[in-house]
């Protein structure tokens, strides 16, 4: 018995969530999202909630129904306030601009790196050396925020690189004498 697929998921003030066949779709002051759920699983949409089922007893059913119940939370959440991921940039002369739907990253490369913002995700640069992403797709936003640091992930001697915002990097000792 899954203990996270079992809760329902509330849908708050301004969210409408619809089922059409196996798509369901949410919709809020944010913008709208769907996904397809699983043919072993049941969704029903009652009062101000989302309750998923599975269908079978089989391993497929069980497996998707905590999945499915957590894409749905992520959805309603999405819509109605968003998520944010936030990354620091630390090394000397390194830095980060948000240019119009591109942010320009220099990370001590020869070149600056232009990374194109895709569609969806708004990206802010409050100090040059924070660079705060945002969207209402949670699988999106993480998506892009391990893209940029994956340009120049934090290395363990110094710790400079790209991170994110709380991550502790494990440091190793330098050379010895």
């Amino acid at each position: 018995m899954s203990r996270i697929g079992k809760n329902p998921v509330v849908i708050p003030d301004g969210v409408i969530v619809t089922m059409d066949g196996n798509k369901l779709t949410a919709k809020g002051k944010r913008g709208e999202l769907s996904f397809l759920t699983a043919d072993e699983i049941e969704t029903v949409i009652s009062d101000n909630e989302v309750t998923v089922k599975p269908r079978g007893n089989g391993k497929r059913a069980r497996t998707m129904w905590g999945t499915t119940r957590s894409l749905v939370e992520n959805m309603v959440v999405g819509v109605s306030e968003g998520f944010t991921k936030t990354l620091e940039i630390q090394g000397v002369g390194y830095k980060a601009q948000a240019q119009g739907k591109k942010l320009v990253l220099s990370l001590g490369f020869s070149h600056d790196v232009d990374f194109p913002v895709p569609e969806g995700i708004e990206i802010k640069t409050p100090q040059p050396t924070q660079v705060d992403i945002t969207g209402s797709d949670l699988q999106k936003v993480g998506q892009v925020a391990a893209e940029i640091r994956a340009y120049r992930p934090p290395e363990p001697y110094k710790g400079k690189g790209v991170r994110y915002a709380g991550e502790h990097i494990l440091r190793k000792e330098g050379k010895k004498k």
